[in-house]
């Protein structure tokens, strides 16, 4: 059973930094396609980074390219999100998501959301 428990998330000031992590029971987390995907009060989910199965590619919203920074430990079985530059814009509950497949780039989004597992959220809060 694919278990995914994020943590890391908390309040930060803008242009602060946080690490978020994700970590995986149940699979072998190197072997999965892994997303971040977030989503703030009254807006659509936003899918926000990941990482490819196969070949560790990886893709980036537009909103966050350059600040955010996704990565995983195989021999931790854990992903993480390390975030710099946080701006209140940043500010939801970020959600991490496994797939089984061997998309890439924004292909792996689209797998994720149609057929991943999903996390129960960490929520972000950047304000001063």
């Amino acid at each position: 059973q694919v278990q995914l428990v994020e943590s890391g998330g908390g309040l930060v000031q803008p242009g602060g930094s946080l690490r978020l992590s994700c970590a995986g029971s149940g699979f072998t987390l190197g072997y999965y396609a892994i997303g971040w995907f977030r989503q703030a009060p009254g807006k659509d989910r936003e899918g926000v980074s990941s990482i490819a199965s196969h070949d560790d590619s990886t893709y980036y919203a537009d909103s966050v390219k350059g600040r955010f920074t996704i990565s995983r430990d195989n021999a931790k079985n854990t992903a993480y999100l390390q975030m710099n530059n946080l701006k209140p814009e940043d500010t939801a509950v970020y959600y991490c998501v496994s797939a089984d497949t061997t998309s890439r780039a924004m292909a792996v989004m689209s797998d994720l959301l149609r057929f991943g597992s999903w996390g129960q959220g960490t929520q972000v809060t950047v304000s001063s």
